[in-house]
Protein backbone atom coordinates (compact mmCIF):
# COMPACT_ATOMS: atom_id res chain seq x y z
CA UNK A 1 0.00 0.00 0.00
CA UNK A 2 1.42 3.64 -1.04
CA UNK A 3 2.66 5.76 2.27
CA UNK A 4 0.60 8.92 2.66
CA UNK A 5 2.16 11.89 1.27
CA UNK A 6 2.61 13.12 4.96
CA UNK A 7 4.17 9.89 6.10
CA UNK A 8 6.81 9.98 3.28
CA UNK A 9 9.65 11.99 4.65
CA UNK A 10 10.08 9.33 7.38
CA UNK A 11 11.19 6.68 5.24
CA UNK A 12 14.65 8.56 4.81
CA UNK A 13 16.30 7.64 8.83
CA UNK A 14 17.73 11.21 9.24
CA UNK A 15 14.40 12.60 9.17
CA UNK A 16 13.04 9.77 11.96
CA UNK A 17 15.44 11.08 14.25
CA UNK A 18 15.59 14.71 13.37
CA UNK A 19 11.79 15.18 13.80
CA UNK A 20 11.53 14.23 17.29
CA UNK A 21 14.91 16.46 18.41
CA UNK A 22 13.08 19.36 16.64
CA UNK A 23 9.83 18.53 18.85
CA UNK A 24 11.33 18.29 21.92
CA UNK A 25 13.50 21.78 21.23
CA UNK A 26 10.06 23.25 19.86
CA UNK A 27 8.26 21.82 22.96
CA UNK A 28 10.94 23.57 25.45
CA UNK A 29 10.87 26.81 23.18
CA UNK A 30 7.25 27.54 23.71
CA UNK A 31 7.14 26.41 27.45
CA UNK A 32 10.08 28.56 28.41
CA UNK A 33 8.97 31.55 26.43
CA UNK A 34 5.47 31.56 28.42
CA UNK A 35 7.06 30.88 31.52
CA UNK A 36 9.71 33.09 31.73
CA UNK A 37 7.23 35.99 30.16
CA UNK A 38 4.92 35.27 32.39
CA UNK A 39 7.80 35.45 35.64
CA UNK A 40 9.18 38.62 34.62
CA UNK A 41 5.46 40.84 34.12
CA UNK A 42 4.74 39.05 37.57
CA UNK A 43 7.61 40.12 39.35
CA UNK A 44 8.46 43.44 37.86
CA UNK A 45 4.97 44.99 36.78
CA UNK A 46 6.65 46.13 33.84
CA UNK A 47 5.75 46.04 29.85
CA UNK A 48 8.93 47.53 29.34
CA UNK A 49 10.31 44.50 30.32
CA UNK A 50 8.46 42.34 29.08
CA UNK A 51 8.86 43.56 25.46
CA UNK A 52 12.49 43.77 26.00
CA UNK A 53 12.37 39.58 27.02
CA UNK A 54 10.25 39.41 23.95
CA UNK A 55 12.57 41.43 21.89
CA UNK A 56 16.02 39.24 23.31
CA UNK A 57 14.38 35.96 21.97
CA UNK A 58 14.85 37.33 18.90
CA UNK A 59 18.07 39.24 18.55
CA UNK A 60 20.02 36.73 17.15
CA UNK A 61 18.50 37.12 13.57
CA UNK A 62 20.90 39.96 13.13
CA UNK A 63 23.57 36.89 12.71
CA UNK A 64 21.59 34.86 11.46
CA UNK A 65 23.10 34.57 8.51
CA UNK A 66 26.61 33.97 10.02
CA UNK A 67 25.42 31.13 11.20
CA UNK A 68 24.22 30.02 7.34
CA UNK A 69 27.69 30.29 6.67
CA UNK A 70 28.69 28.06 9.43
CA UNK A 71 26.31 25.44 8.74
CA UNK A 72 28.20 25.73 5.14
CA UNK A 73 31.15 25.47 6.26
CA UNK A 74 31.16 22.86 9.14
CA UNK A 75 28.35 20.93 8.42
CA UNK A 76 24.34 21.94 9.90
CA UNK A 77 24.36 18.70 12.48
CA UNK A 78 27.60 20.01 13.89
CA UNK A 79 25.76 23.37 14.17
CA UNK A 80 22.64 21.72 15.86
CA UNK A 81 24.66 19.69 18.11
CA UNK A 82 26.65 22.91 19.50
CA UNK A 83 23.65 25.23 19.69
CA UNK A 84 21.35 22.33 21.54
CA UNK A 85 23.74 22.03 24.36
CA UNK A 86 23.80 25.53 24.99
CA UNK A 87 19.94 25.32 25.49
CA UNK A 88 20.08 22.75 27.68
CA UNK A 89 22.93 24.09 30.13
CA UNK A 90 21.42 27.48 29.95
CA UNK A 91 17.93 25.85 30.87
CA UNK A 92 19.62 24.16 33.85
CA UNK A 93 21.32 27.42 35.21
CA UNK A 94 18.04 28.95 35.32
CA UNK A 95 16.69 25.44 37.05
CA UNK A 96 19.52 25.76 39.60
CA UNK A 97 19.26 29.27 40.41
CA UNK A 98 15.53 28.82 40.68
CA UNK A 99 16.02 26.08 42.82
CA UNK A 100 18.22 28.39 44.77
CA UNK A 101 15.87 31.73 45.03
CA UNK A 102 18.37 33.69 43.27
CA UNK A 103 16.64 34.51 40.11
CA UNK A 104 15.51 37.82 39.25
CA UNK A 105 13.94 39.36 35.87
CA UNK A 106 17.58 41.32 35.31
CA UNK A 107 19.15 37.72 34.98
CA UNK A 108 16.14 36.17 33.31
CA UNK A 109 16.75 39.00 30.50
CA UNK A 110 20.77 38.57 30.20
CA UNK A 111 20.58 34.56 29.80
CA UNK A 112 17.51 35.16 27.22
CA UNK A 113 19.98 37.62 25.23
CA UNK A 114 22.10 34.40 24.98
CA UNK A 115 19.78 31.69 24.21
CA UNK A 116 18.02 34.74 21.58
CA UNK A 117 21.63 35.03 19.85
CA UNK A 118 21.35 31.46 18.69
CA UNK A 119 17.64 30.32 18.79
CA UNK A 120 16.15 32.14 15.12
CA UNK A 121 18.74 30.07 13.57
CA UNK A 122 17.24 26.94 14.66
CA UNK A 123 14.92 26.81 11.67
CA UNK A 124 17.83 27.58 9.19
CA UNK A 125 19.22 24.11 10.48
CA UNK A 126 16.12 22.57 10.18
CA UNK A 127 15.23 23.63 7.10
CA UNK A 128 19.21 23.02 5.46
CA UNK A 129 19.12 19.74 6.88
CA UNK A 130 15.80 18.21 5.82
CA UNK A 131 16.73 19.93 1.82
CA UNK A 132 20.24 17.92 2.53
CA UNK A 133 18.75 14.51 3.25
CA UNK A 134 15.36 14.37 1.58
CA UNK A 135 14.46 13.61 -2.39
CA UNK A 136 13.46 16.37 -3.68
CA UNK A 137 9.96 15.22 -4.75
CA UNK A 138 9.59 14.51 -1.26
CA UNK A 139 10.96 18.33 -0.10
CA UNK A 140 7.61 20.23 0.33
CA UNK A 141 5.91 17.29 2.36
CA UNK A 142 8.82 17.13 4.81
CA UNK A 143 8.80 20.65 5.30
CA UNK A 144 4.76 20.70 5.98
CA UNK A 145 5.08 18.12 8.62
CA UNK A 146 7.86 20.02 10.40
CA UNK A 147 5.87 22.72 10.21
CA UNK A 148 2.82 20.73 11.36
CA UNK A 149 5.16 19.71 14.77
CA UNK A 150 6.34 23.58 15.36
CA UNK A 151 2.65 24.42 15.61
CA UNK A 152 1.84 21.39 17.58
CA UNK A 153 4.50 22.33 19.89
CA UNK A 154 3.31 26.06 20.24
CA UNK A 155 -0.51 24.30 21.33
CA UNK A 156 0.40 21.78 23.37
CA UNK A 157 3.98 23.93 24.85
CA UNK A 158 1.52 26.57 26.37
CA UNK A 159 0.03 24.64 27.91
CA UNK A 160 1.91 22.33 29.25
CA UNK A 161 4.03 25.53 30.18
CA UNK A 162 1.66 26.89 32.01
CA UNK A 163 0.54 23.84 33.59
CA UNK A 164 3.57 23.17 34.79
CA UNK A 165 4.03 26.29 36.78
CA UNK A 166 0.45 25.87 38.10
CA UNK A 167 0.63 22.52 39.29
CA UNK A 168 4.30 21.92 39.96
CA UNK A 169 6.13 25.41 40.08
CA UNK A 170 8.59 27.31 38.55
CA UNK A 171 11.50 24.94 39.32
CA UNK A 172 9.83 21.64 38.91
CA UNK A 173 8.56 22.89 35.14
CA UNK A 174 12.11 23.73 34.49
CA UNK A 175 13.39 20.40 35.40
CA UNK A 176 10.89 19.04 32.39
CA UNK A 177 12.85 22.24 29.94
CA UNK A 178 16.16 20.59 30.85
CA UNK A 179 15.26 17.19 30.01
CA UNK A 180 13.53 18.04 26.99
CA UNK A 181 16.57 19.84 25.39
CA UNK A 182 19.01 16.91 26.39
CA UNK A 183 16.34 14.63 24.67
CA UNK A 184 16.89 16.69 21.08
CA UNK A 185 20.73 17.07 22.01
CA UNK A 186 21.30 13.04 22.03
CA UNK A 187 18.20 12.43 18.93
CA UNK A 188 20.40 15.22 16.73
CA UNK A 189 23.15 12.51 17.02
CA UNK A 190 21.95 10.21 14.96
CA UNK A 191 20.72 13.07 11.96
CA UNK A 192 23.26 12.96 8.78
CA UNK A 193 23.38 16.13 6.77
CA UNK A 194 25.49 14.10 4.24
CA UNK A 195 28.41 16.99 4.70
CA UNK A 196 31.02 16.54 2.66
CA UNK A 197 33.30 19.52 2.42
CA UNK A 198 33.96 21.15 -1.37
CA UNK A 199 38.50 20.59 -1.88
CA UNK A 200 37.51 22.87 -5.66
CA UNK A 201 35.94 25.10 -3.21
CA UNK A 202 37.56 29.04 -3.75
CA UNK A 203 38.80 30.15 0.02
CA UNK A 204 36.55 32.79 0.79
CA UNK A 205 35.81 34.75 4.27
CA UNK A 206 32.25 34.85 5.97
CA UNK A 207 31.98 38.45 4.73
CA UNK A 208 32.77 37.79 1.14
CA UNK A 209 30.33 34.28 1.07
CA UNK A 210 27.19 36.81 2.60
CA UNK A 211 27.95 39.35 -0.06
CA UNK A 212 27.81 37.30 -2.77
CA UNK A 213 24.14 36.12 -1.14
CA UNK A 214 23.38 39.83 -1.08
CA UNK A 215 24.24 40.39 -4.57
CA UNK A 216 21.93 36.69 -5.37
CA UNK A 217 19.36 37.90 -3.63
CA UNK A 218 19.18 41.63 -4.94
CA UNK A 219 18.66 40.46 -8.34
CA UNK A 220 15.78 37.99 -7.88
CA UNK A 221 12.47 40.21 -7.16
CA UNK A 222 10.59 36.91 -6.21
CA UNK A 223 13.08 36.69 -3.04
CA UNK A 224 12.68 40.31 -2.54
CA UNK A 225 8.83 39.45 -2.46
CA UNK A 226 8.99 36.97 -0.43
CA UNK A 227 11.65 38.47 2.23
CA UNK A 228 8.98 41.64 2.34
CA UNK A 229 6.27 39.33 3.40
CA UNK A 230 8.69 37.63 6.13
CA UNK A 231 9.47 41.44 6.98
CA UNK A 232 5.99 42.46 7.47
CA UNK A 233 4.72 39.66 9.33
CA UNK A 234 7.16 39.65 12.16
CA UNK A 235 7.42 43.25 12.39
CA UNK A 236 3.34 43.95 12.30
CA UNK A 237 1.88 40.90 13.19
CA UNK A 238 3.69 38.62 15.42
CA UNK A 239 4.61 41.20 18.22
CA UNK A 240 0.51 40.65 18.97
CA UNK A 241 1.14 36.99 19.90
CA UNK A 242 4.92 36.14 20.32
CA UNK A 243 5.31 39.27 23.05
CA UNK A 244 2.24 40.67 23.87
CA UNK A 245 0.21 38.42 24.54
CA UNK A 246 0.89 37.68 28.16
CA UNK A 247 -0.31 41.39 28.74
CA UNK A 248 -2.84 40.76 26.47
CA UNK A 249 -3.92 37.81 29.11
CA UNK A 250 -3.31 40.52 32.14
CA UNK A 251 -4.89 43.27 31.27
CA UNK A 252 -7.47 43.14 28.51
CA UNK A 253 -8.96 39.74 29.75
CA UNK A 254 -7.47 39.87 33.21
CA UNK A 255 -6.71 36.05 33.18
CA UNK A 256 -4.39 33.93 34.80
CA UNK A 257 -1.10 32.00 33.89
CA UNK A 258 -3.72 29.35 32.64
CA UNK A 259 -5.85 31.26 30.46
CA UNK A 260 -2.91 32.43 28.96
CA UNK A 261 -1.94 29.50 28.32
CA UNK A 262 -5.35 28.60 26.26
CA UNK A 263 -4.46 31.85 24.48
CA UNK A 264 -1.30 30.65 22.84
CA UNK A 265 -2.86 27.08 22.32
CA UNK A 266 -5.54 28.68 20.86
CA UNK A 267 -3.02 30.65 18.07
CA UNK A 268 -1.17 27.54 17.71
CA UNK A 269 -3.95 25.39 17.23
CA UNK A 270 -4.85 27.65 14.25
CA UNK A 271 -1.62 27.12 12.70
CA UNK A 272 -1.70 23.35 13.12
CA UNK A 273 -4.95 23.40 10.89
CA UNK A 274 -3.05 25.49 8.11
CA UNK A 275 -0.38 23.16 8.38
CA UNK A 276 -2.31 20.35 8.43
CA UNK A 277 -4.36 21.37 5.42
CA UNK A 278 -1.46 22.13 3.34
CA UNK A 279 0.41 18.80 3.61
CA UNK A 280 -2.75 17.15 2.71
CA UNK A 281 -1.88 18.41 -0.71
CA UNK A 282 -5.38 18.26 -1.44
CA UNK A 283 -5.76 21.80 -2.66
CA UNK A 284 -3.85 23.47 -5.49
CA UNK A 285 -2.80 26.61 -4.17
CA UNK A 286 -0.09 29.15 -5.57
CA UNK A 287 2.11 29.52 -3.16
CA UNK A 288 2.82 33.36 -3.67
CA UNK A 289 -0.69 34.33 -4.06
CA UNK A 290 -1.70 32.15 -0.97
CA UNK A 291 1.36 34.00 0.55
CA UNK A 292 -0.40 37.30 -0.04
CA UNK A 293 -3.98 36.73 0.78
CA UNK A 294 -3.01 34.82 3.60
CA UNK A 295 -1.15 37.70 5.03
CA UNK A 296 -3.84 40.21 4.50
CA UNK A 297 -6.11 38.10 5.99
CA UNK A 298 -3.89 37.86 9.19
CA UNK A 299 -3.47 41.78 9.28
CA UNK A 300 -7.65 42.08 8.84
CA UNK A 301 -8.19 39.62 12.09
CA UNK A 302 -5.90 41.26 13.98
CA UNK A 303 -7.47 44.86 13.24
CA UNK A 304 -10.80 43.14 14.65
CA UNK A 305 -8.71 41.21 17.70
CA UNK A 306 -7.76 44.86 18.45
CA UNK A 307 -11.29 45.91 19.31
CA UNK A 308 -12.24 43.00 21.86
CA UNK A 309 -12.03 42.67 25.34
CA UNK A 310 -13.95 39.06 25.98
CA UNK A 311 -11.59 36.62 25.89
CA UNK A 312 -13.61 33.30 24.47
CA UNK A 313 -13.99 35.64 21.10
CA UNK A 314 -10.68 36.58 21.39
CA UNK A 315 -9.85 32.85 21.40
CA UNK A 316 -11.64 32.58 18.24
CA UNK A 317 -9.49 35.24 16.68
CA UNK A 318 -6.74 33.56 17.62
CA UNK A 319 -7.28 30.45 16.14
CA UNK A 320 -8.36 32.03 12.64
CA UNK A 321 -4.70 34.58 13.36
CA UNK A 322 -2.71 31.55 13.74
CA UNK A 323 -4.50 29.86 10.61
CA UNK A 324 -3.81 32.60 8.62
CA UNK A 325 -0.20 32.94 9.51
CA UNK A 326 0.62 29.28 8.76
CA UNK A 327 -1.11 29.57 5.55
CA UNK A 328 1.26 32.59 4.62
CA UNK A 329 4.82 31.94 5.83
CA UNK A 330 4.53 27.75 4.73
CA UNK A 331 3.97 29.26 0.93
CA UNK A 332 6.33 31.83 1.84
CA UNK A 333 9.22 28.47 2.57
CA UNK A 334 8.36 27.22 -0.67
CA UNK A 335 8.80 30.30 -2.77
CA UNK A 336 12.40 30.98 -1.29
CA UNK A 337 13.54 27.28 -1.74
CA UNK A 338 12.10 26.91 -5.04
CA UNK A 339 13.53 30.15 -6.41
CA UNK A 340 17.09 29.60 -4.76
CA UNK A 341 19.57 27.90 -6.28
CA UNK A 342 21.27 25.02 -4.24
CA UNK A 343 24.39 26.06 -3.76
CA UNK A 344 22.74 29.71 -2.16
CA UNK A 345 19.87 27.88 -0.46
CA UNK A 346 21.95 28.10 3.12
CA UNK A 347 22.65 31.26 2.89
CA UNK A 348 19.39 32.87 1.57
CA UNK A 349 17.36 30.75 4.39
CA UNK A 350 19.49 32.71 7.08
CA UNK A 351 18.60 36.28 4.97
CA UNK A 352 15.14 34.88 5.46
CA UNK A 353 15.63 34.25 9.34
CA UNK A 354 17.15 37.91 9.15
CA UNK A 355 13.31 39.23 8.85
CA UNK A 356 12.72 37.53 12.28
CA UNK A 357 14.24 41.32 13.44
CA UNK A 358 11.65 43.08 12.45
CA UNK A 359 9.95 41.22 15.86
CA UNK A 360 12.72 43.01 18.19
CA UNK A 361 11.43 45.87 16.12
CA UNK A 362 8.10 45.76 16.71
CA UNK A 363 7.87 44.55 20.30
CA UNK A 364 10.50 47.25 20.82
CA UNK A 365 7.96 50.15 19.46
CA UNK A 366 4.51 48.95 20.70
CA UNK A 367 5.63 48.92 24.57
CA UNK A 368 5.78 53.18 24.30
CA UNK A 369 3.06 53.11 21.91
CA UNK A 370 0.98 51.06 24.72
CA UNK A 371 2.14 53.22 27.33
CA UNK A 372 1.02 56.35 25.40
CA UNK A 373 -2.02 55.19 23.77
CA UNK A 374 -3.35 52.17 24.90
CA UNK A 375 -3.09 48.08 23.29
CA UNK A 376 -6.01 48.94 21.32
CA UNK A 377 -4.44 51.81 19.43
CA UNK A 378 -1.28 50.08 18.95
CA UNK A 379 -2.68 46.65 17.30
CA UNK A 380 -4.92 48.78 15.02
CA UNK A 381 -1.81 51.06 13.82
CA UNK A 382 -0.03 47.97 13.07
CA UNK A 383 -2.58 45.92 11.41
CA UNK A 384 -3.56 49.12 9.57
CA UNK A 385 0.02 49.43 8.18
CA UNK A 386 0.79 45.33 7.64
CA UNK A 387 -1.98 45.42 5.16
CA UNK A 388 -1.69 48.72 3.09
CA UNK A 389 2.38 47.52 3.12
CA UNK A 390 1.47 44.03 2.31
CA UNK A 391 -0.81 45.38 -0.93
CA UNK A 392 1.36 48.14 -1.86
CA UNK A 393 4.09 45.38 -2.38
CA UNK A 394 2.06 43.20 -4.00
CA UNK A 395 1.17 46.15 -6.36
CA UNK A 396 5.04 47.17 -6.94
CA UNK A 397 5.79 43.34 -7.81
CA UNK A 398 2.96 42.20 -9.24
CA UNK A 399 4.20 40.10 -12.10
CA UNK A 400 6.95 38.49 -10.01
CA UNK A 401 4.43 38.16 -7.31
CA UNK A 402 0.59 37.73 -8.48
CA UNK A 403 0.34 36.73 -11.98
CA UNK A 404 -0.21 33.02 -12.51
CA UNK A 405 2.97 32.38 -15.01
CA UNK A 406 5.02 33.60 -12.14
CA UNK A 407 7.60 30.72 -11.26
CA UNK A 408 6.77 31.99 -7.45
CA UNK A 409 3.08 30.72 -8.02
CA UNK A 410 3.56 27.06 -8.92
CA UNK A 411 1.00 25.11 -7.72
CA UNK A 412 2.19 23.52 -4.17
Amino acid sequence: MKKPNWLAPFGVKSFRFQWPSDLTTSWAFEMETLILGWYILIKSESVILLVIFGALQYFGALVSPLFGVAGDRMGYRRMLWVTRAIYAFLAGTLLVLGWLDALNPYIVLFIAGIVGMIRPSDMVFRYALIAQTQPPHLLMGALGVSRITSDSARMAGALAGAGAVAYLGMTAAYVVITLLYICSFLLAFQVDDHFVPDPHKVPATPLQDLREAFIYISDKPILLGALGVAFLANFLGFPLFLGLLPYVAKNIYETDQTGLGFLGASFAFGGLLASVVLSSNRFKLRASQTMIVAACAWFLIDLVFAQVNQMILGMVLLVGAGFAQSLCLTPLAAVMLRGTEQAYRGRVMGMRILAIWGLTLGLLVSGPLINAYGFSVMASIYSLCGLLLTIGMTVYWRVHLWQASSPANTHM
